[in-house]
Protein backbone atom coordinates (compact mmCIF):
# COMPACT_ATOMS: atom_id res chain seq x y z
CA UNK A 1 0.00 0.00 0.00
CA UNK A 2 1.39 3.41 -0.91
CA UNK A 3 1.97 6.18 1.57
CA UNK A 4 -0.78 8.83 1.65
CA UNK A 5 0.04 12.40 0.66
CA UNK A 6 -0.41 13.75 4.19
CA UNK A 7 1.72 10.99 5.70
CA UNK A 8 4.44 11.64 3.12
CA UNK A 9 4.46 15.37 3.88
CA UNK A 10 4.73 14.70 7.61
CA UNK A 11 7.58 12.22 7.06
CA UNK A 12 9.45 14.75 4.92
CA UNK A 13 8.97 17.49 7.52
CA UNK A 14 10.20 15.20 10.30
CA UNK A 15 13.26 14.19 8.26
CA UNK A 16 14.12 17.87 7.82
CA UNK A 17 13.85 18.53 11.54
CA UNK A 18 16.25 15.66 12.26
CA UNK A 19 18.86 17.30 10.01
CA UNK A 20 18.25 20.60 11.80
CA UNK A 21 18.95 18.91 15.16
CA UNK A 22 22.21 17.45 13.84
CA UNK A 23 23.20 20.87 12.50
CA UNK A 24 22.57 22.40 15.92
CA UNK A 25 25.19 20.03 17.36
CA UNK A 26 27.60 20.87 14.52
CA UNK A 27 27.12 24.58 15.22
CA UNK A 28 27.79 24.07 18.94
CA UNK A 29 31.20 22.46 18.35
CA UNK A 30 32.31 24.33 15.24
CA UNK A 31 33.90 27.40 16.83
CA UNK A 32 35.64 29.65 14.34
CA UNK A 33 35.27 33.27 13.33
CA UNK A 34 31.82 34.67 12.41
CA UNK A 35 32.69 34.84 8.69
CA UNK A 36 34.25 31.36 8.60
CA UNK A 37 32.16 28.77 6.73
CA UNK A 38 31.13 25.59 8.50
CA UNK A 39 29.89 22.48 6.71
CA UNK A 40 26.32 21.70 7.74
CA UNK A 41 24.10 18.90 6.48
CA UNK A 42 21.58 19.73 3.79
CA UNK A 43 18.24 20.03 5.60
CA UNK A 44 16.14 18.58 2.79
CA UNK A 45 13.53 15.92 3.40
CA UNK A 46 15.35 13.09 1.61
CA UNK A 47 16.37 10.26 3.93
CA UNK A 48 19.26 9.43 1.61
CA UNK A 49 20.80 12.92 1.41
CA UNK A 50 24.14 13.30 3.16
CA UNK A 51 25.40 16.31 1.21
CA UNK A 52 26.80 19.35 2.98
CA UNK A 53 26.27 23.10 2.68
CA UNK A 54 28.96 25.58 3.71
CA UNK A 55 27.31 28.34 5.76
CA UNK A 56 28.79 31.14 7.78
CA UNK A 57 27.73 31.34 11.41
CA UNK A 58 25.70 34.46 10.50
CA UNK A 59 23.86 32.64 7.70
CA UNK A 60 23.14 29.73 10.00
CA UNK A 61 21.89 31.96 12.82
CA UNK A 62 19.67 33.79 10.32
CA UNK A 63 17.99 30.50 9.47
CA UNK A 64 17.60 29.45 13.08
CA UNK A 65 15.96 32.77 13.98
CA UNK A 66 12.75 31.41 12.39
CA UNK A 67 11.64 27.85 13.18
CA UNK A 68 10.14 27.32 9.74
CA UNK A 69 13.27 28.15 7.68
CA UNK A 70 15.68 25.47 6.45
CA UNK A 71 18.79 25.39 4.22
CA UNK A 72 18.79 22.99 1.27
CA UNK A 73 20.96 22.52 -1.77
CA UNK A 74 19.60 23.73 -5.11
CA UNK A 75 17.40 21.00 -6.54
CA UNK A 76 16.66 19.53 -3.09
CA UNK A 77 13.59 21.68 -2.43
CA UNK A 78 10.25 19.83 -2.21
CA UNK A 79 7.43 22.10 -3.47
CA UNK A 80 4.64 20.15 -1.77
CA UNK A 81 6.04 21.00 1.71
CA UNK A 82 8.01 24.24 1.24
CA UNK A 83 8.65 27.32 -0.85
CA UNK A 84 11.97 28.92 -1.73
CA UNK A 85 12.24 32.34 -0.06
CA UNK A 86 15.91 33.12 -0.80
CA UNK A 87 18.78 31.67 -2.76
CA UNK A 88 22.44 32.14 -3.49
CA UNK A 89 25.11 30.12 -5.31
CA UNK A 90 25.54 27.72 -2.35
CA UNK A 91 22.09 27.05 -0.95
CA UNK A 92 18.37 27.80 -0.93
CA UNK A 93 16.42 29.02 2.07
CA UNK A 94 13.03 27.31 2.18
CA UNK A 95 9.99 28.08 4.32
CA UNK A 96 7.68 25.26 5.34
CA UNK A 97 4.05 25.42 4.23
CA UNK A 98 1.27 25.81 6.82
CA UNK A 99 0.83 22.17 7.89
CA UNK A 100 4.57 21.49 8.00
CA UNK A 101 5.20 24.71 9.94
CA UNK A 102 3.50 23.14 12.95
CA UNK A 103 5.94 20.21 12.92
CA UNK A 104 8.90 22.57 12.44
CA UNK A 105 7.87 24.72 15.39
CA UNK A 106 7.12 21.76 17.67
CA UNK A 107 10.54 20.22 17.02
CA UNK A 108 12.65 23.39 17.10
CA UNK A 109 15.51 22.69 19.54
CA UNK A 110 15.79 26.43 20.25
CA UNK A 111 12.12 26.91 21.15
Amino acid sequence: MSEGADERKQRIARNETIFREVNERIEEVSGGAPGHRVEFLCECGSRECTEVIALTRGEYEGLRADSVLFAVLPGHEIPEVEIVVAENERFLTVRKLAEEQEIARETDPRA
